[in-house]
């Protein structure tokens, strides 16, 4: 699962509430914005790993920690946090690695 970005509906709450709930909090996760706007979990390949391409990224989010998954997707308080990083960091991200948001 990911969002577009650069579609001008795609970044919803219930967008991100998806996106959470699909990823798996038996590893570690990171979510990750590629230059060309696709908002995405990435599941194993996180910190510094692979991030030519990216435009931003969040911080690490440690396996068993629940931030992603059912459980943090329904967490209405969470998923606004990450669609406000989402929406304040598109297009123009103030910084490459994000861990304040």
């Amino acid at each position: 699962m990911h969002i577009d970005l650069n579609q001008p509906d795609a970044l919803t709450l219930d967008a991100v509430r998806q996106l959470l709930a699909s990823a798996s909090d038996n590893v570690h996760t990171q979510l990750r914005v590629s230059k060309t706007g696709i908002a995405y979990i990435s599941a194993g390949v996180v910190g510094g790993a692979e991030i030519d391409g990216l435009l931003f990224r969040l911080e690490t989010w440690a396996a068993g920690s629940g931030y992603v998954g059912k459980v943090a997707a329904a967490d209405e308080v969470w998923v606004m946090q990450i669609f406000n990083a989402l929406k304040q960091n598109w297009p123009k991200p103030a910084f490459d690695y994000i861990d304040i948001y």
